[in-house]
């Protein structure tokens, strides 16, 4: 059983382990071990171990030239709830940075964020993840502001955080039978238990989407929305109810977007006009205006915010389409596969 957070102990850490996961990620792979290199001293020593799930490419041998410790799993179906706890389970370290092959740390971040577990409350730190090149397509350039949260406690944190390694150890770790959402899941847990998950203002780490076409982009958010479905099952009754809520306003969403698209096509095609159609792609541009406003916070640029808000109104269909995947796997008893939107390196 976990100790009460005020007893837990609130020292600087002798020892920081960073673990990376990956599959195939190359170059980016490369960028992450050097970046974990790079990073700024703060009088504690740091060990690095790289979690491979299955790659093909050199990345086992790759890691190793770099001074990492590797791990490479080879399970029948791969999560990456599966390699970061593969990774805390081998590390000696008293916090646990997580690292996706696919970041590059920012190099003060794990020593500016280490004080606030002088709140012995306080079990995960997290910063700003950023895309590191939004410009290259729209895709990316939406979804940088995907990343952007308001500082503060925090009901979730992604896939880049600082954990305590005792509130990771007294949890169980990740749920392993996740295909995606297994940090918010934890979190979960960890927030039932008494503890904080504090988001802080401070550059964490750079982050390559590499979203280049509309079917990469599709499987990426019906990833999410299968993940919200199934994280919130596993909450449903607890006060809260974790992304509960945000699945019923996605379904609405979605069925608002169908039917205003199947109204304006079949009156299109009644009336022999264009305009019906036209107006329903009219209030998409509204809403995704609506919702780009109201995200000014996060940008000044306006292109930015304009496709932010489409992006925020068109995901809803893909994250709708995730739930429906999860409620029929679920009836038939079935796992969900990896969803794969990313081209290997």
């Amino acid at each position: 059983m976990m100790s009460n957070p005020a007893t837990t102990s609130a020292a600087t850490p002798a020892c920081v382990s960073v673990v990376v996961i990956g599959r195939n990620e190359g170059d980016r792979l490369r960028r992450c071990l050097l970046s974990v290199q790079a990073m700024a001293p703060g009088g504690f020593q740091v060990e690095v171990i790289y979690v491979d799930s299955g790659s093909t490419d050199a990345s086992v041998a790759l890691a190793e030239s770099l001074g990492a410790r590797a791990i490479a799993l080879h399970p029948e179906h791969p999560t990456a709830a599966l390699g970061r706890n593969a990774g805390w389970c081998a590390a000696r370290g008293e916090v646990v940075l997580f690292l996706d092959g696919d970041t590059e740390v920012d190099p003060h971040f794990v020593r500016d964020a280490l004080h606030h577990f002088a709140d012995p409350a306080v079990a995960v730190v997290w910063g700003h993840r950023r895309e590191k090149q939004p410009i290259t397509s729209v895709y990316d350039r939406a979804l940088d502001l995907d990343w952007v949260y308001p500082p503060g406690p925090a009901p979730f944190c992604g896939g880049d955080a600082l954990f305590r390694r005792d509130v990771l150890s007294a949890m169980d770790g990740f749920d392993a039978t996740l295909v995606a959402g297994e940090e918010p899941e934890l979190c979960g847990r960890i927030l039932a238990a008494g503890f904080i998950v504090l988001h802080i203002d401070h550059a964490m780490t750079l982050h390559v989407l590499g979203i280049r076409s509309f079917g990469q982009y599709w499987k990426r958010a019906t990833r999410a929305g299968h993940a919200y479905a199934e994280v919130a099952a596993r909450f449903a009754g607890t006060p809260g109810g974790l992304w509960s809520a945000d699945l019923r306003r996605n379904r609405v969403r979605a069925g608002m977007l169908c039917g205003a698209g199947l109204l304006g096509l079949c009156g299109s095609v009644a009336a022999r006009s264009a305009w019906p159609l036209a107006a329903a792609a009219g209030l998409l541009g509204l809403l995704a205006a609506r919702t780009g406003w109201k995200a000014r916070w996060k940008s000044p640029d306006r292109v930015t915010l304009l496709l932010y808000g489409l992006h925020s109104q068109v995901q809803q269909l893909p994250i709708a389409w995730g739930q429906v995947q999860f409620l029929l796997n679920r009836r038939r008893g079935r796992r969900a596969g990896v969803f794969e939107y990313k081209r290997p390196a």
